[in-house]
């Protein structure tokens, strides 16, 4: 189960927070070596303000994934169980929410319009994948349960109070 779990983080979240960003930066503009941020302006600590919440987020809800939903994150390698847990009960994506908080930190530290284009396309691109193609699946594959789900739970802004799986 760890190489599973590893090899669905190193593929999607890796190429998402250091692969693109990488082949951006070095590809296309900044070269190297990308310029530390300089602590005295705003946005260094608004990129730490999201990154630090972005990455606990990311990283419980993989753990979740792979510890009550056997499966990962990977389309190849998907929950067999709706995982409803931790932050699941406030936020129904709290893993994109997570990785979104990464990139959106990335662009703020290092100071970075083409990161912040990156931000923009990869949250745009899961503002448009998730209601059109992943959330039919998620209903197909767990029915009801993921019907009562998607009422309950809102898709980004996370409610305060946790929800509770109904008992049957």
């Amino acid at each position: 189960m760890v190489w599973r779990w590893l090899r669905a983080v190193l593929l999607l979240p890796g190429v998402v927070l250091v692969g693109v960003p990488a082949a951006l930066l070095f590809g296309l503009g900044a070269g190297w070596p990308v310029e530390p941020p300089s602590w005295t302006g705003p946005l260094p600590w608004l990129g730490l303000a999201a990154g630090l919440p972005g990455a606990l987020f990311a990283v419980w809800s993989a753990l979740l994934f792979g510890r009550h939903g056997e499966g990962t994150a990977a389309p190849w390698d998907p929950p067999t169980r709706l995982v409803v847990r931790g932050p699941y009960r406030h936020v129904r994506n709290p893993m994109i929410s997570g990785v979104c908080a990464l990139l959106l930190a990335e662009a703020l530290l290092l100071g970075s319009g083409l990161l912040a284009g990156w931000f923009a396309v990869f949250t745009l691109g899961n503002a448009s994948y998730l209601p059109l193609v992943e959330e039919p699946g998620l209903l197909r594959r767990f029915g009801e349960d993921y019907a009562a789900y998607r009422r309950a739970v809102p898709r980004w802004i996370p409610r305060l109070r946790p929800w509770t799986v109904p008992q049957a």
